[in-house]
């Protein structure tokens, strides 16, 4: 938000000016993918026609807004799976944007897509220690543990939060249920 380039404006969450939605209506109501109609991530493939055509996306901190989320695992993996799809989508339509916008949301946009690329390479690296010589990934799980740990202290910090320690979990949700999902999305 600091730079105005918000990549993804949540459905929910999102509010568009009137006459900027109207200037984008067609291409929003005709969105093809690899030359098929296309009806997953809208919210972030809006998003991403909003700053092609020269619109600013803010996060504003004071709004309220209220979603449904999923209440089961079998709901909760396929929004994911959708997630997923229009992550890989969208952010390849990104690229040509990252020129025109600052910097740092180029390092963003790598880090988000790079660090889970990471993250699974360095799990199929563990496995295959463990399946190559039978001992276990000491190191890979103490560098994944320690990434872990700085990434939510750091938010943690900036949030003035401790809760946010508790996002640590989310890195076993990430080995075990999102890397096989997003590689199948993929």
């Amino acid at each position: 938000a600091r730079f105005g380039a918000v990549m993804c404006c949540c459905g929910p969450c999102a509010m568009y000016r009137r006459s900027a939605m109207l200037s984008l209506l067609d291409q929003y109501q005709t969105q093809l993918y690899r030359g098929k109609p296309s009806d997953f991530g809208e919210d972030r493939h809006l998003t991403i026609l909003m700053l092609s055509a020269g619109f600013r996306t803010e996060y504003v901190p004071s709004a309220i807004a209220a979603t449904v989320v999923p209440d089961t695992m079998g709901v909760y993996l396929r929004q994911q799976l959708r997630w997923a799809r229009s992550t890989f989508r969208d952010t390849l339509l990104a690229l040509p944007l990252l020129r025109g916008l600052d910097r740092f949301l180029t390092l963003d946009v790598i880090g988000q897509n790079g660090g889970l690329l990471l993250l699974a390479l360095s799990v199929l690296t563990g496995i295959g220690q463990f399946a190559l010589t039978a001992t276990v990934p000491w190191w890979t799980i103490l560098v994944i543990g320690s990434m872990t740990l700085v990434r939510c202290s750091v938010v943690a910090y900036r949030a003035r939060e401790l809760r946010f320690l508790g996002f640590a979990l989310h890195t076993l949700v990430n080995i075990f249920l999102l890397i096989p999902l997003k590689a199948y999305a993929l």
